[in-house]
């Protein structure tokens, strides 16, 4: 599985090209086992998962390891580090994938037309999916479980950081689906992190019928500009806690402080608050000194500065930066109104979250976004599929075309339509 990263890019076109082939038989074989199979094939992996523990834990030793001695952020070493705690977390996702509802069990709309033909329209699966990630080794195990629930085969290219431990969590997951005579070429993974397979991903042609990455900006910048079939994208996380000027002061110091220092690596963090200028003196000192209690860095606006002089300026770029890190930025704003307006030029389309105990105002501000998922007094970090139940995710989709928000199995159906006569002929 991990093999030495000296493939060349014909290797991995090679690779490609037959991995994909695999996976189109193996996707067939997936959507037509029929749900109990599936769920079956679920529930061993997510045993193998946790039987094989200190296994899979042994091998995220070597990539963190690796990791330390770059001298990376503490942040982004949170985001790869599994313990063993986080091993059986991701399991019991797996676990909760295996028993959602069939995906494809769903007749989605109905009708007969006047001529007595009767027609529905039916959940499919998608087919195979490509899915390229940086640094999370349980996206591998998430993305996979989401994958086969919804009746799809994946392949997988996770990112150099994390290849010990992403080998290791696809040998367990593809011997559970072996075990309930499941293919395994329904998740397959590049045997390499050389970046010549996300190029031979991107190429391949006929293979794939959706790409999804989920990392960097240039990731998937990359992946939007190049690939050969529709992009589900995960863009990034610029996600944003208004404080109104109605918040309870209490319940906005305890969800500002979650959803920015929960783990800040997270693509739910927020990255930006906003506080509202009419109880700006009132709310912000106390919300700051909560957070440079946890080891939090600022980047503040004059206005704010005005108020907490002890901030660090914003510099040009600062409110268009996923920090991914324990910085957050600040920024006054005139009410809901300037909210969405400072979130329109700075945001991601992500997530956004409005701190407030006037109903009038939160309307208006979840009803002026246009992001994927808009909170109510509650962390951004609730934006998880997990938290959604959908057991995991396999990424945040912030586009505007077929699935936005954290994306299950659900969303990785298509539909086709079933058309019943009796004997109709068109005249």
């Amino acid at each position: 599985m991990d093999i030495a990263q000296t493939q060349t890019p014909t290797d991995a076109a090679t690779w490609m090209r037959e991995a994909g082939t695999r996976a189109r038989v193996a996707s067939r074989a997936i959507a037509v086992a029929g749900a109990e199979a599936r769920t079956a094939g679920l529930l061993a992996a997510a045993k193998l998962l946790r039987d094989r523990t200190d296994t899979i834990v042994a091998a995220n030793a070597q990539d963190i390891a690796a990791y330390d001695a770059t001298g990376g952020t503490t942040a982004f070493r949170d985001r790869l580090l599994l313990t063993p705690a986080r091993v059986a977390t991701m399991a019991d996702g797996v676990e909760t994938v295996a028993n959602l509802p069939d995906p494809l069990d769903r007749t989605l709309a109905e009708w007969t037309r006047p001529n007595g033909l009767r027609i529905a329209r039916v959940a499919q699966a998608l087919g195979v999916i490509g899915m390229i990630y940086e640094s999370r080794p349980n996206v591998g195990a998430d993305a996979a479980a989401i994958c086969i629930k919804a009746g799809n085969a994946v392949i997988l290219r996770g990112g150099s950081d994390s290849r010990h431990s992403a080998a290791a969590i696809h040998a367990a997951f593809t011997e559970g689906l072996a075990s309930a005579g499941l293919p395994a070429d329904a998740v397959q993974i590049a045997p390499s992190t050389d970046r010549a397979y996300v190029g031979a991903m991107l190429a391949v042609s006929g293979a794939l019928d959706l790409i999804i990455p989920r990392g960097g900006k240039g990731l998937v910048t990359r992946v939007q500009a190049e690939a050969r079939v529709p992009v589900l994208a995960h863009a990034e996380g610029i996600c944003h806690t208004f404080v109104h000027a109605a918040a309870d002061l209490a319940m906005a110091r305890v969800i500002v402080a979650n959803a920015k220092m929960r783990r800040p690596g997270i693509c739910g963090a927020t990255e930006t608050l906003l506080v509202d200028r009419a109880a700006a003196a009132r709310l912000l000192p106390p919300i700051v000194s909560d957070l440079a209690a946890l080891n939090c860095r600022f980047r503040a606006d004059a206005d704010a500065r005005a108020i907490c002089p002890d901030l660090d300026p914003a510099q040009p770029g600062d409110f268009d930066t996923e920090w991914l890190d324990a910085v957050l930025n600040i920024a006054i704003v005139d009410g809901v109104a300037g909210a969405l307006a400072h979130i329109v030029a700075h945001g991601s389309s992500h997530t956004e979250a409005i701190v407030t105990q006037d109903a009038d105002a939160a309307h208006a501000f979840l009803d002026g976004l246009d992001s994927a998922v808009g909170l109510w007094n509650a962390s951004t970090q609730f934006c998880d599929g997990a938290e959604f139940g959908f057991g995991a995710e396999i990424g945040i989709a912030t586009g505007r075309i077929h699935a936005r928000g954290p994306v299950g199995p659900e969303q990785l159906t298509t539909f086709r339509y079933v058309v019943t006569g009796t004997g109709q002929v068109r005249p």
